[in-house]
């Protein structure tokens, strides 16, 4: 009875000691943000005196006016993404192109298309549920691109970092939530 057990348990304890082999402990650097990403987190982002309703409704309305598509809206959980398809190709990377295949007689691929991504996640920050006027919101946006090919393979998946976009973005915001708010 006892050996038919050790029969059945082994080859259990056999697998459980194989993987509990194999596994890693994290590095500690691994959950350190780099100074970079600080830097980058308070590049988009940004907090205004209006509720999170308020401001993803302004935030969609604007990225519609960007020529982008709302894909997906959380009202409960502060989110909002977006996306554009836009055209990716370079003069300098066709004539590139087209020298090589002169030289060669082999075409080479070239950027052809690039998915553009945006994404607004609102936070309520200092509310006073006494008095709604000192509500204050902060808002994060992100864009990120992805760029195909004529082959259809992804060349490039990059987050856009140009501070030109977000404070062009912000700027905007805070216009449409000034119209917003006074109904205009």
């Amino acid at each position: 009875m006892i050996a038919k057990k050790i029969q059945v348990v082994s080859p259990w304890l056999l697998f459980l000691l194989l993987f509990s082999a194999c596994a890693t402990t994290t590095p500690k650097e691994a959950l350190q943000l780099s100074p970079e990403s600080l830097k980058l987190r308070q590049l988009q982002t940004k907090s205004f005196d209006t509720d999170e309703i308020m401001l993803l409704t302004s935030s969609a309305s604007l990225l519609q006016d960007l020529g982008f598509n709302i894909e997906e809206t959380s009202s409960e959980l502060g989110v909002l993404t977006s996306s554009k398809r836009r055209d990716a190709t370079s003069t300098a990377q066709l004539m590139g192109s087209v020298f090589v295949a002169l030289l060669t007689g082999v075409p080479t691929s070239v950027d052809k298309e690039q998915l553009i991504r945006a994404s607004v996640v609102t936070h309520p920050i200092n509310i006073d549920k006494n008095d709604k006027s000192k509500n204050k919101t902060a808002v994060r946006v992100t864009f990120q691109r992805v760029v195909t090919n004529t082959q259809g393979q992804i060349t490039r998946q990059e987050c856009i970092i140009d501070e030109q976009i977000y404070k062009e973005f912000f700027d905007k915001l805070s216009k449409s939530l000034f119209l917003e708010a006074n109904d205009i």
